[in-house]
């Protein structure tokens, strides 16, 4: 918005007076708001910081100590720079005090040696800089209009994606709170190079406020949400720090996105919207206010005084149910199916989808019996969905609102450990942290990144040897710790033959540096195989 020193001095006006940079030139990249003119030595208390101060000196010192006092005083208002006429005060060069204490200070000292209008001067700056304010209007004008018209034509969230990659010209995400990537439009660029490891890269960049620049990662951010509940975020990939119409384009895209999820997504029924408030709510704050809890008892789903379990749903998506519904739709059936649980259980529950599934508070009387009603509510929610098959796991039973963010935590994470290959029984009616052991273990701590470490110290040899050769060697570790180490078992399992597996295990253990036989190895790779695979499977999620 506002022009450089640099481009100022390059004004005719200026150039006239041939102007010189005798000091501070790494700042003439400083935006100049105002051209001040000012013929006193404690201008400084004045200003308000990005002036560019015009003086004849014929006021200034001639003492070196004045003289850098002065200097330094503008430097702490944030002055752009100073410009003096040498004609009045000074004719031939400025005092070396005065250039010794701008270059100490990093502040643009510039001489003109021609007697120059500092009228001229001034309103050939502002008018510069008026112009760029009323071009910049203008422009953020038009993007409001862009985006109220794409609002109002209920545009789809590529669309909107679109318009910011056109008006930006750089690639946007649109993610979740967890990190997947619900939409995105790289602006012409490879989708290779934007979307590979996106939630593992993600996760990291963090802003303090709403919208926000994150210099490590070059990322324009904005939060996208309505009525206080936020679901996601735009992210802009700019790499250098955006102008304000970015940010403007940004956070108008986010408002078109948030209302279309109202509008044309979010219908579920206002109880199941109450309800998710509370939940998020309660998934945010660790030690729940007490005005939560007073809107959780007014739905009739008291927290206090009972014992909270966290409840998690989540649907086995198979060829059929993907063909026969979309997976929002079969959330919202699944949703009121567990609702319905509830009631005939004789229970109150909070009950809301997310982006993945199901979550669910249950609220029981202290005198209640835990296990039996969770087995019947499970039992219900199977028969209600026989179509769409679901996997239903718990958390860990809690006292009070405090205890309540843990238990929702532990059920989902209980979900996506038992809805992964081989994880315990299939037929399970109600899944808990006992039940998908090794792997549960694994899912909580997935986010650790020192497991992420061990995962690829243990496995990177053999990822890269499949990679680069496109052989199958992981595959056959899997199946050889599947089974136990029962290499029969296992070559049957692989569909090979023993001779040609057991070369195989031979060139693993010829890659890895280690004996398979040993039962330390052989734990050690299947928990890094386990490891790996859920975390593949959480940076795929996207796909």
């Amino acid at each position: 918005m506002y022009p450089t020193v640099a481009e100022v001095l390059a004004l005719p006006v200026l150039r006239q007076g041939r102007p010189h940079v005798v000091a501070g030139a790494a700042g003439l990249d400083a935006p100049v708001r105002w051209a001040h003119v000012a013929e006193v030595a404690d201008i400084a208390p004045l200003l308000r910081g990005g002036e560019l101060v015009l003086t004849t000196g014929v006021a200034l010192p001639d003492d070196g100590p004045a003289l850098a006092r002065y200097v330094a005083d503008l430097a702490g208002v944030g002055v752009a720079g100073v410009v003096v006429e040498l004609v009045r005060h000074w004719s031939d060069k400025l005092p070396p005090a005065l250039v010794e204490a701008a270059d100490r200070h990093g502040v643009p000292l510039i001489t003109l040696s021609r007697e120059t209008r500092f009228v001229s001067v001034t309103e050939a700056v502002n008018g510069l800089i008026v112009d760029a304010q009323v071009a910049e209007l203008r422009a953020a004008e038009r993007v409001h209009e862009t985006f109220t018209a794409l609002t109002i034509a209920g545009a789809e969230p590529g669309d909107i994606l679109r318009e910011v990659a056109r008006l930006t010209e750089h690639p946007v995400v649109l993610e979740t709170l967890s990190h997947e990537v619900l939409a995105y439009d790289t602006a012409g660029t490879d989708p290779g190079e934007l979307l590979p490891g996106w939630p593992s890269r993600s996760r990291p960049v963090q802003v303090g406020e709403r919208t926000g620049f994150h210099a490590g990662a070059g990322w324009l951010i904005t939060v996208v949400g309505a009525r206080g509940h936020d679901w996601g975020r735009l992210v802009v990939v700019c790499g250098d720090p955006p102008p304000h119409r970015h940010v403007v384009v940004a956070e108008r895209a986010a408002s078109a996105l948030a209302v279309h999820r109202l509008v044309a997504k979010d219908t579920d029924s206002l109880e199941r919207q109450a309800h998710r408030a509370i939940l998020t709510e309660l998934l945010a704050n660790p030690v729940p206010p007490g005005e939560l809890t007073a809107r959780a008892s007014a739905l009739g789903v008291p927290l206090t005084g009972r014992l909270l379990v966290g409840v998690a749903v989540r649907p086995r998506i198979t060829a059929t149910t993907r063909t026969a519904q979309s997976t929002p739709v079969l959330l919202r059936e699944l949703a009121e199916a567990t609702a319905l649980a509830a009631r005939r259980a004789k229970v109150s529950a909070l009950v809301a989808t997310d982006d993945t599934q199901v979550r669910a508070l249950i609220a029981l009387s202290p005198e209640a019996g835990v296990d039996a009603v969770l087995r019947r509510l499970a039992t219900d929610v199977h028969e209600a969905r026989s179509g769409a098959p679901a996997v239903v796991a718990v958390g860990t039973t809690g006292s009070g609102p405090a205890e309540a963010r843990r238990t929702l935590v532990e059920a989902a994470q209980v979900a996506a450990a038992a809805l992964a290959e081989h994880a315990g029984n299939t037929e399970r009616v109600v899944h808990r942290l006992d039940d998908v052991r090794l792997r549960g273990l694994l899912h909580l701590l997935a986010g650790d990144e020192r497991i992420t470490a061990f995962a690829a110290r243990e496995l990177g040899p053999l990822l890269s040897r499949d990679a680069a050769q496109g052989s199958r060697l992981v595959q056959a570790l899997r199946h050889y710790c599947e089974h136990g180490g029962n290499k029969s078992a296992a070559a049957a399992a692989a569909h090979t033959s023993r001779t040609a597996y057991y070369q195989q295990l031979a060139r693993i253990e010829q890659v890895l540096g280690v004996r398979l036989e040993d039962p330390e190895s052989m734990l050690s790779l299947y928990v890094a195989l386990l490891a790996h695979d859920i975390r593949d499977a959480d940076d795929h999620t996207t796909g």
